[in-house]
């Protein structure tokens, strides 16, 4: 059996305001990566294969109206 050493979690201060939760967000930030933006680009439905949809579930968004007719 092996002995994982868990660290403490930090302690809550469920009677914070906005500026302590600021606080912690700006202490967090720099161990978040943020990714660099990639830009969706549209897949043409050629590629879309191997989705199924069980035909009980096609009909009942068949039977739904859109928007509320």
């Amino acid at each position: 059996m092996t002995n994982l050493d868990v660290p403490a979690p930090a302690p809550v201060d469920l009677e914070g305001d906005l500026a302590s939760l600021r606080g912690d967000c700006a202490r967090m930030a720099p161990h978040w990566a943020a990714p660099d933006r990639v830009a969706a680009r549209p897949v043409p439905p050629s590629l879309i294969h191997g989705v199924t949809v069980p035909p009980r579930s096609a009909r009942l968004l068949d039977a739904m109206s859109d928007y509320g007719d």
